[in-house]
């Protein structure tokens, strides 16, 4: 539709105003395709936001099935010489440990200086510039470290360019992937190499191994010293005079992890988390009670029929805080009664009243301390008597888990189980109307409505082109007739004038 074309030069007729208005009516039609449109759109965007609280429900079923939620331990130390945690498989009890020797990490430095405390030598210049600093003379013989570890034996072969610094030389150490570090120390003028684990390996010898005759680690750097560190921790458990050696000051006996700190004895308790489960519980029980909640004022929620979408032209005349209280309006109502929501509310709530066949003490909420609130307002929402909880898992930890998630078909099923088949029932029944976010329009029933209602407006938009040029040439033909009227007027009134001359 063009907005160059001029009217109303013969006749004095505001020919665009007058088209322009006859077009609006024209466009009605089109408009209400742009509000279904857009209600299309809100409503696809809704079904998936209550796909994804679906899917936060079902990520926290997943912790509703494992045993570290029911029968979570809490490991107490009573001193620093040992820290613990411990895992659900912990033996609840008493754990005595007493450390008699850390694990260390192997280490050798430099017997003497290297400079002689020389203040002038640099660590960053070549070792060429630096040859006279040196108090045993620069030897660039080539060198190899062996070390020992959990990975086995490692070795690398160093060369020395005399173009390169110390630090250089010890950096190549470093990235060698043998498990050592290497630097040197300005102030003590000496050089350290450590492993980078604690612990021995090597029951014959050193743990970082030189290699024999002189070269540039031996006589220039002078790591000739004697090793210190490599040892194993050593520790007595449970006053049985059974000792055990690790390689590390980390150990776990009975699903307990044992770190150790110093020497000493220490006492660790295990005692059986009942505040975790029970936080976890009910966190879940919470977030049920969110989508309840919500799906219930969705499918509640009555349509406000007199506010219904915005066009693009509409919003132009209107301000931001008005549109955004209009369209408050107009999103009302978009999942009013819709079967499959209703549907998924009733299975639910079933599945939570339902008895659980197992062979455990509980088979019903109520047992534990869950129940339906009373409030017929609260829509099923469930309610949680922590105390009661809190004792049902002091009590058999692993019937609460059984009443749950417990494994089996239809009356022997947990109930985070049945939620799990309903949820995943539902969000498929969801995603077929609404897709998801990466879907094409095509693949999910909404999406193929939005393709639908695009077609049909392109087809309209084509009509009201031709409708358009139909107005201006209807009224150009108008034009043209009153222009030759009206030539054809001041012919005859100029011949008679000329007549009565």
């Amino acid at each position: 539709m063009s907005d160059m074309r001029v009217g109303g030069l013969a006749s004095g007729i505001d020919t665009d105003t007058i088209i322009r208005d006859l077009m609006e009516a024209e466009r009605m039609p089109l408009n209400k395709m742009e509000q279904e449109k857009t209600k299309l759109e809100w409503q696809r965007d809704e079904y998936r936001d209550v796909n994804k609280k679906f899917l936060e429900l079902d990520n926290l079923a997943l912790d509703m099935k494992l045993d570290r939620t029911y029968q979570s331990k809490e490991a107490s130390s009573s001193n620093s010489a040992v820290s613990a945690k411990a895992s659900s498989s912990a033996g609840e009890g008493r754990y005595s440990v007493e450390v008699t020797q850390l694990a260390s990490a192997a280490y050798n430095y430099s017997e003497g200086t290297i400079t002689g405390g020389n203040d002038e030598f640099d660590p960053d210049a070549s070792l060429d510039s630096q040859r006279g600093f040196f108090a045993n003379g620069l030897d660039e013989s080539d060198f190899e470290i062996k070390t020992y570890g959990k990975d086995g034996e490692k070795s690398h072969v160093f060369s020395i360019d005399s173009s390169d610094s110390l630090n250089d030389v010890l950096e190549e150490i470093n990235d060698s992937q043998i498990g050592v570090r290497a630097f040197y120390d300005k102030s003590a003028d000496k050089v350290m190499i450590e492993r980078d684990e604690t612990g021995n390996y090597n029951s014959d010898g050193n743990e970082i191994d030189f290699g024999g005759g002189p070269n540039f680690l031996t006589s220039t750097l002078g790591l000739t010293g004697e090793e210190k560190g490599g040892s194993d921790a050593k520790f007595t458990y449970n006053d049985s005079g059974f000792e055990i050696t690790s390689h590390d000051n980390n150990y776990s006996v009975n699903g307990v992890d044992f770190t150790l700190h110093e020497v000493g004895k220490s006492t660790v308790n295990v005692t059986n988390n009942v505040d975790g489960a029970v936080e976890k519980i009910t966190d879940f029980v919470n977030k049920y009670n969110d989508i309840i909640e919500s799906l219930g004022d969705k499918l509640n929620e009555r349509k406000n029929r007199d506010y219904p979408p915005l066009t693009e032209q509409q919003k132009e005349a209107m301000e931001e805080d008005e549109i955004e209280k209009w369209e408050e309006q107009s999103r009302k109502g978009l999942l009013q009664g819709d079967s499959v929501l209703s549907g998924a509310l009733a299975q639910m709530r079933t599945s939570w009243y339902s008895k659980v066949e197992s062979d455990g003490e509980f088979n019903i909420l109520s047992q534990i301390g869950i129940e339906t609130s009373s409030n017929y307002r609260d829509r099923g929402k469930l309610e949680v008597d922590e105390e009661k909880l809190r004792n049902a898992l002091s009590e058999d930890a692993s019937s609460v888990k059984s009443l749950f998630s417990n494994d089996g078909e239809g009356d022997e099923k947990g109930i985070v189980r049945r939620l799990e088949d309903i949820i995943g029932s539902t969000r498929t029944s969801i995603e077929r109307k609404a897709g998801k976010e990466t879907s094409t329009n095509q693949s999910f029933t909404l999406g193929r409505e939005l393709v639908n209602v695009d077609q049909r407006m392109l087809s309209f938009e084509s009509k009201l082109t031709q409708i358009e040029d139909r107005y201006w040439s209807e009224f150009g033909a108008m034009e043209k007739a009153i222009q030759e009227m009206n030539s054809q007027s001041a012919y005859i009134q100029q011949n008679f004038s000329a007549g009565m001359m």
